[in-house]
């Protein structure tokens, strides 16, 4: 369900791996009842538990507009081609102007970009995942996560409106070809970002779950600065007592935790390894699974495990457009960060820990103390690692990759 949206209006086709996230075996699916209102910050303090909420008042969150089809239609000039910016498993997302005040529709050039995402009917998105998305970005409010500004049902058509994202999403930016390279400062700079998003998610009396982190879903806006886009597949963590939330296993090949797909048991610790699999296409610049390699390079945890650990040979994982141009210690602090997020669950950091090792990240020089998470990667970096006990992928995921329109 991922979807890039960039400043053209060109629709990249250009990645041979879309993808799609689907159910891999039979589970009890748990409804999105219990949602934690918030405030504005950067900070990761959320507010107070709500209580359950039905569709009709997801849907009249005095946060989101209601938009009729016709303005929709209006505002993309017809949902023109010339418009569209994105496409994937979804649907379509289009290029749209409206008025920043009233949230009329306006002629193209005038006005407020936005990014439209039109369903199609028989989709991978359905109403549930599309409700979901109305009922987390109506009310979590984060500068990490993108704004959600209304949405339109209408018959059958779903639509949703959100605040335009001109870099497009990272995933664009480290695979597709002829992109320019992303250097190791804008690198770490969005690595923080989607930290921030996601413990901000997970810290509350009721945490979020995102469920689907992936380069497809983080966008970016000009300044590259991180947003967590595409709440579908979000689910309500577990409370009190409770350990995990058990619900139906959906996921995008690689990133999913291994231990969540063999069990359907769902924990924050599953978004910190889909973490660590991003901060390794962060470093590496290769995609979690590349279908145009061979053997062990087709899966990039694979292939990166004998050098994460090892100073020395790190660099031959290192993304070779970065042409040398990073920090020796920063690399290998991310890379040791990456094995203990893809760990065994038990002794994966929790996001808050991964944020902390992140804002120690040298500059040239080193300044500050190691933190406890940093610490334990170094003195034993290769124990209880998901290198030796899981294998990162699963034969029932699809390998396929979402469509994304980078900038």
């Amino acid at each position: 369900m991922g979807n890039c949206f960039g400043r053209t209006a060109k629709v990249d086709r250009s990645l041979s791996n879309t993808a799609m996230e689907v159910p891999i075996k039979d589970g009890h699916t748990s409804s999105f009842s219990y949602l934690k209102a918030s405030t504005s910050h950067g900070k990761n303090t959320p507010g107070s538990i709500l209580i359950p909420r039905s569709e009709g008042d997801i849907l009249s969150s005095p946060h989101l507009k209601a938009f009729t089809f016709d303005e929709l239609r209006n505002a993309t000039r017809n949902f023109r081609p010339d418009s569209l910016i994105g496409e994937g498993g979804f649907g379509y997302v289009y290029k749209g102007w409206i008025d920043e005040q009233t949230l009329a529709a306006m002629k193209p050039g005038c006005g407020m970009v936005v990014a439209v995402k039109k369903l199609k009917p028989e989709g991978f998105q359905g109403h549930k995942e599309w409700l979901s998305e109305v009922n987390y970005l109506g009310q979590l409010h984060h500068p990490n996560l993108v704004k959600l500004i209304g949405y339109c049902l209408d018959g059958d058509n779903r639509l949703l409106v959100y605040e335009y994202m001109p870099k497009g999403c990272l995933e664009n930016h480290l695979f597709r070809r002829g992109a320019q390279p992303l250097a190791w400062a804008a690198r770490i700079k969005v690595a923080i970002g989607a930290a921030h998003g996601l413990a901000f998610l997970h810290d509350s009396e009721q945490p979020v779950i995102y469920r689907d982190f992936k380069a497809s879903n983080i966008l970016l806006d000009s300044e590259f600065n991180a947003k967590l886009s595409d709440f579908g597949l979000a689910k309500a963590g577990p409370t009190g007592d409770r350990t995990h939330v058990t619900t139906q296993v959906m996921g995008t090949q690689g990133y999913a935790a291994p231990e969540y797909i063999a069990t359907g048991r769902l924990t924050t610790k599953c978004d910190v390894y889909s973490f660590g699999v991003v901060l390794l296409e962060l470093l590496s610049g290769r995609t979690v699974v590349d279908k145009t390699k061979v053997g062990v390079e087709r899966n990039l945890l694979e292939w990166a495990r004998p050098y994460l650990t090892d100073r020395r040979k790190l660099f031959r994982i290192m993304d070779t457009k970065l042409e040398g141009q990073y920090p020796q210690k920063g690399a290998y602090m991310v890379a040791l960060l990456a094995v203990q997020c893809t760990s065994e669950a038990k002794v994966r950091p929790q996001m808050d820990e991964v944020l902390a090792v992140l804002d120690e990240l040298p500059n040239g020089k080193d300044t500050k103390k190691p933190s406890k998470v940093k610490q334990q990667a170094v003195s034993n970096p290769g124990s209880n690692s998901a290198f030796r006990h899981h294998k990162p992928s699963h034969p029932n995921i699809p390998s396929q990759r979402p469509t994304c329109v980078g900038s």
